[in-house]
């Protein structure tokens, strides 16, 4: 049987960083890609997600090149922001991704993305996803547990197919993240531990319709520094090298994703390792070791590059707090309310009048946990527009029609064009897969 090709592109170009912040002002009014904001939001209305393509393409070459030198592989992990359009551009520029469920390998096939260039991650992988994953193509399993090692080697027997496999190791590696998107300690849910690893790397070794290609780990999400990645990357390679002395050959090794974004740009913040010498750092320390390397980022990619374009509905005051309330909420952006996420809120059009006044900016769902941002200095009436930054990641992917809420339009702009890459959902939708029981079921009782 043929060894799937490890797939991947060398930069001609030479290493960089993103420096220009997409979203900017002209005249007064802020701008991506050519494009007026306040022209997005007369056209498709908000709340509305929107994208700048040249900044999703910029973020994305900007972590290839850093790993020039080295075999290597951008798998872009849509856990972050699964849109087609994004996923589109990505795989145009020749991207490889990350997908943890068949929905995001379908979404993966329509974009016309590489399933040889695609890597199936997830803790709880079910059968019939295995399955539709081998037939696919996909280039490597990263499997989480001895028992899904078992459900995969008889779901690729069954069809006759060798599924390529890399265990994912849980280093026990603290992130210094938030706890809820901390994956690489031994109380976490992820990987399997480091004591555990070589024992099955040995019974995977034995089963016909599997075959060993990598190692795999991922300590958790927006990192803001390299030295837990590198302490992790540590424990890998030193059990590549074992695995060696086994006579277990690994083709591949893979560090997942992580690398942080700046959300905060004001004097004092904290300082954000850029993700390009993130990666950097990981290949200097690769190269020599024979192995190919994966990464999966997602937030890096994606993150700076989206807005929530939102509009203020009202002004109000409850005691000493004033609150901004606008038509966006916690169910187009939960990070606020979920993880503590700060993001910062701007005016679309820039004020030139003195009297900015401290607000809460909350949106109209009925839960107190609805804002998006405390304590904002902001000069704003009803219909002004607001951009809430940083919003390209875990945002649209993560939103929910709470409180029978129509999710928000996404739009891409790109060379000053705009491209609806999904449209505001009408009420109607909101229950289109619904029924009500039978009309003779008149006894409730």
């Amino acid at each position: 049987m043929l060894k799937p090709r490890f797939l991947f592109q060398p930069s001609a170009e030479p290493d960089s960083t993103p420096t220009v912040d997409p979203f900017s002002y002209i005249d007064a009014q802020m701008h991506a890609d050519g494009v007026s904001l306040e022209t997005v939001a007369d056209v498709h209305g908000t709340p509305s997600f929107v994208y700048s393509r040249s900044a999703i393409a910029e973020h994305w070459r900007v972590l290839d090149q850093a790993l020039n030198g080295i075999e290597h592989l951008v798998c872009y992990a849509l856990k972050a922001n699964a849109n087609l359009a994004v996923l589109d551009t990505l795989a145009r520029l020749g991207s490889g991704f990350d997908i943890v469920s068949a929905g995001e390998l379908e979404r993966v096939r329509a974009a016309r993305g590489d399933m040889r260039r695609t890597v199936f991650s997830g803790v709880g992988k079910l059968a019939s996803e295995m399955r539709l994953a081998l037939e696919a193509g996909v280039l490597c399993f990263n499997v989480e547990s001895a028992e899904e090692l078992e459900v995969l080697a008889g779901e690729a027997a069954a069809l006759g197919r060798v599924a390529p496999v890399s265990l994912r190791v849980n280093p026990d590696v603290d992130a210094r993240t938030h706890p809820y998107i901390s994956t690489g300690l031994n109380d976490n849910k992820f990987g399997i531990p480091v004591s555990d690893a070589l024992q099955l790397y040995q019974r995977a070794s034995h089963l016909p319709a599997i075959r060993i290609t990598g190692i795999d780990c991922h300590i958790g999400s927006q990192l803001t520094e390299v030295s837990p990645m590198l302490e992790a990357l540590e424990c890998l390679l030193g059990m590549a090298e074992q695995l060696k002395s086994e006579g277990i050959e690994l083709e591949h090794l893979d560090m997942g994703g992580g690398m942080g974004i700046a959300y905060q740009s004001q004097p004092g913040s904290p300082e954000i390792m850029q993700p390009a010498a993130f990666a950097a750092a990981i290949a200097e320390r690769v190269r020599g070791s024979g192995l190919k390397l994966i990464i999966e980022p997602g937030r890096s990619v994606v993150g700076e590059a989206g807005v929530l374009l939102t509009r203020v509905l009202y002004r109000k005051h409850n005691g000493a707090k004033a609150f901004l309330v606008v038509d966006a909420a916690m169910t187009e952006l939960i990070r606020p309310a979920l993880y503590q996420g700060w993001h910062e809120v701007l005016p679309v059009r820039a004020g030139s009048q003195p009297g900015q006044q401290q607000w809460d900016v909350v949106g109209p769902v009925c839960e107190s946990a609805d804002f998006l941002a405390l304590g904002r200095s902001l000069q704003a009436a009803p219909g002004d527009l607001l951009a809430v930054k940083n919003c390209g990641a875990y945002s649209f992917t993560m939103s929910s029609n709470y409180n029978a809420r129509p999710r928000a339009a996404e739009i891409l702009l790109h060379r000053g064009h705009m491209h609806l890459a999904r449209r505001r959902e009408s009420l109607a939708e909101l229950y289109a897969g619904e029924n009500c029981p039978p009309a003779d079921w008149n006894e409730i009782n």
